[in-house]
């Protein structure tokens, strides 16, 4: 499990950050990121697990507070991987378009997501 990509932000970040996407309920099982597809939004998990799986073989296991689809977002490539809930989750959905716009409207937030980034992609 990672930390929360919120724990950097002041609380008024955060709360700003949780606002601009939507809220969602995904079901077990569900594939919400499927590897070499666009990368066309994001997800931040508040609640439940996922998978996450490249040529169908899990990397990592990320909850609460970890980003996922970010990484084809910023650098500008296919999904790297496919994302599996493996509860039922809460997420913010946000399209690709949303997350840059925040990213530079919330500095420590574009950092952050940055590094989670840099972070996921040096341990793949």
């Amino acid at each position: 499990m990672t930390a929360s990509i919120l724990d950097s932000l002041a609380p008024r970040d955060a709360e700003r950050v949780l606002a601009a996407g939507t809220p969602l309920t995904l079901p077990a099982g569900w594939s919400p990121i499927a590897e070499r597809t666009p990368a066309d939004k994001a997800y931040l998990i508040t609640e439940g697990e996922v998978s996450v799986r490249r040529s169908g073989e899990e990397v990592a296991t990320l909850g609460p507070g970890a980003v996922v689809g970010e990484a084809a977002i910023v650098n500008r490539t296919l999904r790297s991987a496919t994302v599996v809930a493996l509860t039922p989750l809460r997420v913010v959905h946000f399209t690709s378009e949303r997350l840059a716009e925040l990213a530079e409207e919330v500095p420590a937030f574009g950092e952050a997501l940055r590094a989670a980034t840099a972070e996921r992609l040096d341990g793949s």
